[in-house]
């Protein structure tokens, strides 16, 4: 057991993998800053990433070649920040500034793997965590009926307490507006609320203290139930779109008030769906039918005829998320891997869909069948896949990490270990994994500007990881969980 001078066992703390270092020398001369690795887990090999995709990352997260004719010395990538900083007072750039990609060269090496803080800690099940787009706001949802924001910049109070309405069985998803002044949250009903969160009242409890106003996804002829199960806010604000457990994509018109579109879009529940970028033109979904489907509303000729399909995972897919550039996408699977996708790469149908299991699974209960671990489909179209994580009994999120800070260098996804996995988009590489909680971490949020990530567990703790931390020394697990039997 290794114990900082602070009292701080490491084991309690976060960690970093063995090639992601940190220390706090900054300076060359023998004491560089150690950064992300380079290697996948030893003995898997990871196939070439699609040379587009490798040259749009190393283009946000690369350095300006003219840094190397103007700072002498060896010339090697990651460069120094001291190189960095000799290169930004000789004005290589010519406008006395670091570029975007300059930032996120030096940004991207220092990780959030520091710590974790306790930020908060409940007895119930958390189910959605996430920044605002500006990161002031933190978004938590518990099953058991709480949707908690807090104010980021002063000190993570809790500026809103919504006990949800109607719940069915817990809080699946929730968007923040925009504008930050909305929040719509789901469960496993065709009503979705929205919330005005902009208000001066903190207890939101509906229709008592604030009006969670219902919006019924179901349209006049149907009034059966189903579930929501991914929800999100256009860019404009405007509209919504969800997934649903009756197989559906809808889209819902907020200034209308009313549903605008229904696609019945898979052969079963469609656990994400999300917007492709800030037209709002495109629409990416995936289902537990292993397909992911791109939907473009431009040209929905035939009725509930996808733009594409994309074919690779071998189980149900249980999150999406856009690049933004209405290319590219990575899902998170039930076969235990993350994919990333060119659309351009789409197929027309999914008849190359084929039936390949010999085996029976249930991911709600069972262990992934270790057979199954080398399978892959014969007619895969994706770019890369990453392996590592786990994904099992709940739908486990992934993202990629922030433009502005990393230049989208990074997946990172939680996991039914226990654990935060960080991914190198273009190597492949683990290149770190933080430990803390003690049930899965069915979500996690990478701050938009600063490297701060949180991560929210099954056993109630929302924790927030930093580079390099505020000062303060964390939280030890044991502690907690002392202090909640105490007050229980």
């Amino acid at each position: 057991m290794f114990v900082t001078a602070s009292g701080v066992d490491i084991e309690e703390m976060g960690y970093a993998m063995s090639r992601l270092e940190i220390e706090s020398e900054l300076f060359d001369g023998g004491n560089t800053v150690h950064e992300a690795g380079s290697s996948t887990r030893p003995g898997r090999t990871f196939p070439k990433v699609d040379d587009e995709i490798s040259q749009l990352t190393n283009l946000r997260s690369g350095p300006n070649d003219r840094l190397h004719q103007l700072v002498p010395g060896k010339q090697q990538l990651p460069v120094s920040p001291v190189r960095m900083l000799a290169g930004r007072e000789s004005n290589y750039s010519g406008k006395g500034r670091f570029s975007s990609a300059d930032r996120c060269h030096m940004l991207s090496r220092y990780l959030p793997v520091n710590g974790p803080w306790l930020v908060d800690q409940t007895t119930s099940r958390a189910y959605v965590s996430q920044f605002s787009a500006d990161g002031s706001l933190f978004v938590a949802g518990f099953q058991g009926s709480n949707i908690r924001i807090y104010n980021v910049d002063r000190g993570w109070k809790v500026q809103k307490n919504i006990l949800a309405k109607s719940l069915r069985w817990t809080v699946t998803d929730t968007s923040l507006s925009p504008d930050q002044q909305y929040l719509v949250y789901t469960s496993m009903s065709p009503v979705v609320h929205i919330v005005n969160v902009g208000s001066s009242t903190t207890e939101s409890l509906a229709n008592v203290t604030e009006i969670h106003e219902g919006l019924d996804f179901s349209s006049n002829d149907r009034r059966y139930s189903f579930g929501i199960f991914s929800v999100k806010f256009s860019t404009d604000g405007r509209e919504l779109v969800a997934g649903s457990s009756d197989d559906s994509i809808y889209v819902y018109d907020l200034e209308a008030n009313k549903l605008s579109l229904r696609i019945m879009a898979h052969t079963a529940d469609v656990n994400t769906v999300t917007f492709a970028d800030e037209s709002g033109n495109l629409i990416y979904s995936g289902s537990d039918d292993n397909l992911c489907k791109v939907w473009d509303r431009r040209c929905l000729v035939a009725k509930d005829k996808p733009a594409g399909v994309l074919v690779g995972h071998l189980e149900g897919i249980t999150f999406l998320d856009s690049r933004g550039d209405g290319r590219y996408f990575i899902s998170n699977g039930k076969d235990q891997t993350i994919k990333l996708w060119d659309i351009r790469k789409m197929s027309s149908d999914a008849s190359c869909n084929l039936g390949y299991r010999n085996f029976e699974w249930d991911y709600r209960w069972m262990d992934y069948p270790p057979q199954a671990r080398d399978l892959k489909h014969p007619s895969d179209g994706s770019v890369a896949t990453y392996k590592g994580h786990s994904v099992l009994r709940t739908l486990i999120r992934c993202y990629f990490s922030p433009e502005y800070s990393t230049g989208q260098k990074y997946i990172y996804t939680g996991s039914h270990d226990s654990r935060v996995y960080i991914y190198d988009v273009v190597t492949g590489a683990q290149v770190a994994v933080l430990k803390h909680h003690t049930s899965p971490v069915r979500d996690c949020s990478w701050h938009p500007h600063y490297p701060v990530l949180v991560s929210s567990s099954w056993d109630g703790d929302v924790v927030k990881w930093e580079f390099p931390g505020n000062g303060e020394a964390p939280v030890l697990a044991n502690e907690r969980r002392v202090r909640r039997q105490y007050y229980d």
